[in-house]
């Protein structure tokens, strides 16, 4: 296996592990210690988020033990490209993610998994805004394209709940979150400062830190922290951290290898394996329309990220099978 079809299979994975992800997140959040009381159920998805991230920098750091640059992170995180980290950790951590969480609890799993594969094509505008990367108008019909099905996923079931408008909100706060992070990271990491497992370790500290000290306090969540942490769901907690960061490590590793635009392009698969994992895992019925518009996201968000250049890897797919 050659050098880029690695990184083809690291995106896929990256994609899968996702998805697996946000399956069990939604699983988890079902779970007894959650919906004891009407303030559990609101606090919910902020404890788990802390705990996701929590263990996700612990595993990060033993990953690090492993490669021998366990203290390196902690060096880096004084310097600029460190500083660009934090501020993209904040953006994808505790915004994005909680808006995330928050999504997989008020709107599900497969549906939060579809319309946040958006964000991409909200990366590549602010892309456009902030580091003045030109888009043309094929990249800007695709980001109509994504948009415009996001729109009819979110309403195409009638007259919308008060919960499912929350839900839809909190998607959008993860869009904005996970497309803003990718912009600033790209920035952070542009002068080889810092590399994507350091900033990797950096992000999950920062996010896991930021919700111990500030967003958990604010809430009055520390007691469901205790009770969770007592419970048998937390096992289940760290095979969900550990697949989250597994998908962190895949994608950073498809971005070394494919470059960031054609890894974004094969991460954002998880939509689609998150609606085949939840009919498998939570026997989620799955209809025709909701696989159209899944698709219609897809591939609005790869055509405003893509160019024909930038997808040459599906060439390799190509030779391979006709090798």
């Amino acid at each position: 296996m050659n050098f880029k079809n690695k990184g083809v299979y690291f995106g896929m994975l990256s994609g899968f592990t996702w998805a697996l992800d946000t399956v069990l997140i939604g699983t988890v959040l079902s779970k007894a210690v959650f919906v004891s009381t009407e303030m559990v159920i609101f606090l919910a998805p902020l404890v788990s988020t802390f705990f996701h991230d929590m263990l996700s920098s612990l595993w990060m750091m033993l990953y690090m033990t492993i490669r021998g640059e366990f203290k390196v992170p902690f060096k880096k995180i004084a310097t600029r490209s460190g500083r660009f980290v934090i501020l993209g950790a904040l953006l994808g951590g505790p915004i994005g993610m909680t808006g995330y969480v928050l999504a997989v609890k008020y709107l599900g799993a497969s549906l939060s998994a579809s319309i946040s594969a958006v964000y991409p094509a909200v990366g590549a505008f602010f892309a456009f805004v902030i580091l003045k990367d030109r888009l043309t108008i094929k990249n800007w019909i695709g980001l109509f394209i994504s948009i415009l099905f996001i729109f009819l996923l979110g309403f195409s079931g009638g007259e919308p709940s008060p919960s499912y408008i929350l839900g839809f909100t909190f998607i959008l706060l993860c869009i904005f979150g996970w497309g803003m992070e990718c912009v600033i990271l790209a920035y952070g990491m542009k002068d080889d400062e810092i590399s994507p497992e350091q900033a990797l370790q950096i992000r999950q500290l920062v996010s896991a830190v930021t919700y111990g000290i500030l967003i958990l306090p604010i809430f009055k969540a520390y007691p469901l922290v205790g009770e969770v942490f007592k419970s048998s769901e937390m096992f289940l907690i760290a095979v969900i951290a550990l697949s989250g960061t597994a998908s962190y490590v895949f994608y950073y590793k498809a971005i070394y290898t494919l470059g960031p635009t054609r890894a974004m392009a094969l991460n954002i698969s998880y939509a689609a394996w998150a609606i085949f994992l939840s009919f498998l895992i939570l026997h989620t019925p799955i209809t025709a329309k909701v696989v159209f518009f899944s698709i219609m996201i897809l591939v609005g968000s790869i055509i405003t990220v893509a160019t024909q250049d930038e997808l040459k890897w599906m060439n390799i797919l190509k030779n391979k099978r006709t090798a």
